[in-house]
């Protein structure tokens, strides 16, 4: 369970992140590309920062997570630039894609379909049966 110290952290990452992020896609031209920084869960020794970032559109988001991954000391040294007068040491940054966006679309699509459970009972009893 994350302590209030861990929240606050978290949330002082996430907004300068977010900063940080936009403005490199906004000073290198870039059009057509949004990052957005999800969630930051900080570990409870505050030395791991782990940053859940949501790409659009989805097919730059490998490529731009690799980007994103082989400038980390660079974002961390602007971080710590930004947040210096609020942490001692900035925590270490590992970079993930956040893909419950995704998850929540396949339950839509699933809900939409002719093969819903929730409407059609029938296909619950035809998989406790198999």
């Amino acid at each position: 369970m994350e302590t209030n110290r861990q929240k606050k952290i978290g949330g002082v990452i996430q907004k300068d992140l977010v900063d940080i992020l936009q403005g490199e896609v906004r000073k290198n031209g870039i059009t057509n590309l949004i990052i957005s920084v999800s969630k930051v869960a900080v570990t409870s020794d505050l030395s791991v920062a782990t940053v859940y970032l949501s790409i659009f559109p989805q097919e730059k988001a490998k490529e731009t997570l690799v980007a994103i991954k082989s400038n980390s000391t660079l974002i961390k040294h602007d971080l710590s630039q930004r947040v210096r007068l609020q942490l001692r040491k900035v925590p270490n940054l590992v970079f993930f894609i956040d893909d419950s966006l995704d998850y929540i679309e396949k339950i839509d699509k699933a809900l939409a379909n002719r093969d819903n459970p929730i409407e059609n009972r029938e296909l619950l009893e035809k998989r406790r049966q198999s």
